[in-house]
């Protein structure tokens, strides 16, 4: 699948843009010398130039360096719950499809109830039930997620269960349990890298959204979204504060997106041509 993903221009250039970024947030700590939440009244404000190459906010802080700081915890806050919706709604998609009318029926019950209500209301309820925290953007974004992945993994794995060879199995007496981790899951791996790569980008507009909101995460510490919410006071004085995290924000939106689609393409056969 890699060599795949070398050959597509759009998936390649996508997976190299989120490298990079990665790489970035991940070293930040050695590539600047500024303090990402030491504040300097001296310099606030300052406009982009040699000693802070995109100024400083208006607490004296580098913006680069909370730029970098703000990616981190914005990539840690949509991989980690993406991955953790992804896991819930996989075990109940599969429950629901090998388990029977009456598992379906509750399992398909409960995702119907969490997706009729409104995905950033949800969100919000939860943040302000137990606080603004990592952790209850975390969970909230898990809530906002499994139910439509659930669904999805339910749908691809009925379509699974009706192979001629899922049916010879059950014939010959195999247990669900055997079916399910030699057959299904194989089989549904395909599809759960794309759903995993496609939510991302959900998860980062949700943080984003959350956090600009004033619900999601609090200082001292740093995302994209507290970032741009931080600055919108000085957004036509000085646009630069609210544009460097947005511009981030919506590169790694697209190159998720795109590196998302490119992997449907690559793994499905009906489209691979």
């Amino acid at each position: 699948m890699i060599k795949a993903v070398i050959k597509n221009k759009a998936a390649a250039i996508s997976a190299g843009i989120i490298l990079i970024i990665a790489l970035l947030a991940v070293f930040a700590p050695f590539l600047l010398p500024w303090d990402a939440v030491r504040q300097d009244l001296a310099s606030r404000l300052s406009p982009p130039g040699a000693g802070h190459l995109l100024g400083t906010d208006a607490l004296g802080r580098d913006v680069l360096t909370r730029l970098l700081y703000g990616t981190r915890v914005s990539l840690a806050v949509a991989l980690i719950p993406t991955g953790l919706a992804v896991l819930a709604g996989t075990i109940l998609g599969i429950a629901a499809a090998c388990y029977g009318k009456a598992a379906d029926m509750i399992i398909t019950w409960f995702t119907d109830v969490t997706l009729a209500f409104p995905g950033l209301l949800f969100a919000m309820v939860i943040m302000y039930s137990i606080g603004g925290s990592m952790l209850s953007v975390v969970l909230s974004i898990v809530v906002m997620e499994f139910g439509s992945i659930a669904r999805i993994v339910r749908s691809v794995a009925l379509s699974i269960l009706e192979n001629d060879y899922i049916l010879a199995a059950r014939t010959m007496g195999v247990k669900s349990s055997s079916v399910i981790l030699r057959h299904v899951v194989p089989n549904l791996a395909p599809t759960l890298i794309v759903l995993f790569t496609l939510n991302i980008p959900a998860s980062i507009l949700s943080e984003s959204a959350l956090s600009f909101l004033g619900i999601g995460i609090q200082p001292p510490d740093i995302s994209l979204g507290l970032m741009v919410s931080e600055s919108r006071t000085f957004l036509f004085q000085m646009p630069w504060l609210s544009l460097a995290p947005s511009l981030v924000i919506m590169t790694l939106v697209m190159a998720f997106n795109f590196l998302g689609d490119a992997l449907r393409d690559i793994l499905d056969p009906k489209t691979r041509y």
